[in-house]
């Protein structure tokens, strides 16, 4: 009695889910056809290379306060020592903490990615919603996303539909 029930209740997930009308979408192709996409990429790419120069050109400030510091090294009491060592540790303190804040996990670099992104994004996704939404898909699926699609056939490929209706070609 029990195997019947079970079997039943497998039978109805399944069913169910062989209802369900599932596509998918390359977002990551859309996107490098978006006109604001690339211009948002190019301005990222020219903050970090602003940024990293920043950060490099005061390491090389650093290595010359250092090798000053080597030259006058036998001539200086040990309290000029003292002092000169804080001062370039002070200021190797300072460039870390440039990098974490250019840098970090909620650094500049995160916070423009994600101001320049989201409309972008946001735009995307309603765009893959009106496409579902329209060809009556319960799920799409982003075959760009890290997941991964071994086949889909392609009338279930909404990608070009979801392009047209961003304007993409």
């Amino acid at each position: 009695m029990k195997k019947g029930i079970g079997l039943g209740l497998i039978l109805l997930f399944t069913g169910g889910l062989l209802a369900q009308k599932v596509g998918f979408v390359d977002s990551q192709a859309i996107l490098e056809k978006l006109p604001e996409y690339k211009a948002a990429e190019q301005e990222i790419e020219r903050l970090t290379q602003q940024w990293q120069k920043e950060i490099e050109d005061q390491y090389a400030r650093i290595e010359q306060l250092f090798q000053q510091y080597r030259e006058q090294e036998p001539l200086m009491s040990p309290e000029m020592k003292r002092r000169k060592q804080e001062e370039i540790e002070a200021e190797e303190r300072k460039v870390r903490e440039l990098q974490r804040r250019r840098f970090g996990p909620n650094g500049d670099l995160f916070k423009q990615r994600e101001e320049k992104m989201k409309p972008i994004l946001d735009r995307l996704q309603q765009a893959i919603q009106a496409v579902a939404q329209e060809r009556r898909f319960s799920i799409i699926l982003d075959r760009s996303a890290g997941g991964v699609l071994l086949y889909g056939e392609a009338a279930y490929d909404v990608t070009d539909a979801v392009a047209n209706r961003l304007g993409a070609r």
